[in-house]
């Protein structure tokens, strides 16, 4: 891999910034949404409020991350249609973490609640079909991330009306 041996240090950067980048588009959006009643409503300050959110968060991220990171990292795109151009990879990942902390930002920015979720995984779609072409991607780990969207909250509702 030509391109970690000559770039690495400078994609390993890139990385970093664009995740932090992602990173605070995913706590711009997804904190207000979570606590923006709590707060509304006075039941805790906007102090409290960012702690929560922060050990919360962090929490999630932790304990439940890592299988959806492998979701996203390995199940979207067929990696092997990549073994030739490597740099592509690195490149069309780099521009999906860049794209989706962008459209985080201007949907933030605008008071717009969006899925942090959706915009990363679209990114990634977007960049595997329109760069390599649609067999690139794994139409049927995105149907299947698709089908979770859709039954979440159908189960949340039947549970909660169940309660």
């Amino acid at each position: 891999m030509e391109i970690i041996a000559n770039y690495g240090n400078v994609l390993i950067i890139l990385a970093i910034v664009f995740g932090v980048f992602m990173a605070w588009g995913i706590g711009a959006n997804d904190v207000a949404n979570a606590m923006g009643t709590s707060v509304g409503s006075g039941a805790v300050t906007i102090k409290q409020a960012i702690i929560i959110a922060v050990i919360f968060e962090f929490a999630g991220a932790i304990l439940a991350g890592g299988e959806v990171t492998a979701t996203i990292r390995k199940g979207i795109l067929d990696a092997a249609l990549f073994a030739n151009e490597p740099h592509l990879l690195v490149y069309g990942m780099l521009a999906s973490l860049l794209a989706a902390g962008s459209w985080l930002l201007i949907a933030s920015s605008l008071g717009w609640p969006v899925s942090t979720t959706h915009s990363i995984i679209g990114a990634i779609v977007g960049f595997g079909a329109v760069g390599v072409g649609v067999d690139a991607v794994e139409w049927n780990q995105v149907v299947k991330i698709i089908m979770s969207w859709i039954a979440s909250p159908v189960l949340a509702g039947i549970i909660a009306f169940t309660l």
